[in-house]
């Protein structure tokens, strides 16, 4: 009768080999997705023109907690620069800013996202809770969302 042949383990030595060609493909491959341009040019185009707010409170809560990604006045943060996450922060920018932007005030403001901004900071979707791990400044008390969203209704109506 044949006895099957025993299996062959892995050395260490080996499996030392596989982990130092897996890292130094991961790393490459980081190094690869660095030369994609998009989310590394980083502009603010000036600021044509604000809303008329109605308090300098309601503009210093739209700056706390809106407006890196809702006006031409992005503070790039340093992981910015660095692919995928700037991809995520481009895009994020992006769409904020084609939305609703507080720097290019005008016929913007018969946008149905304009009409809508209080509800979505009062129910929390604004600003996105994963901006907030980052930006623990733009955190807003209920008395602040309350605060905004009606100085923002206020502002906006003009």
């Amino acid at each position: 009768m044949n006895t099957p042949a025993p299996k062959k383990r892995l050395r260490w030595p080996t499996l030392l080999i596989i982990a130092i060609f897996a890292c130094g493909c991961v790393a490459a491959l980081a190094a690869l997705i660095q030369l994609v341009p998009y989310g590394r040019a980083h502009t603010n185009p000036p600021v044509t023109a604000e809303p008329k707010w109605d308090s300098p409170q309601t503009r210093a809560l739209a700056r706390r907690a809106c407006f890196d990604c809702h006006s031409n006045e992005t503070t790039w943060p340093w992981y910015s620069s660095i692919a995928p996450v700037s991809w995520l922060v481009q895009r994020d920018v992006d769409e904020g800013r084609s939305r609703l932007n507080f720097s290019e005030w005008g016929a913007a403001g018969k946008s149905r996202e304009v009409r809508e901004v209080g509800e979505v900071i009062l129910e929390g979707e604004m600003p996105p809770a994963y901006y907030l791990l980052n930006h623990p400044e733009a955190r807003l008390s209920t008395a602040e969302k309350q605060a905004l969203a009606a100085g923002l209704a206020a502002s906006l109506a003009r």
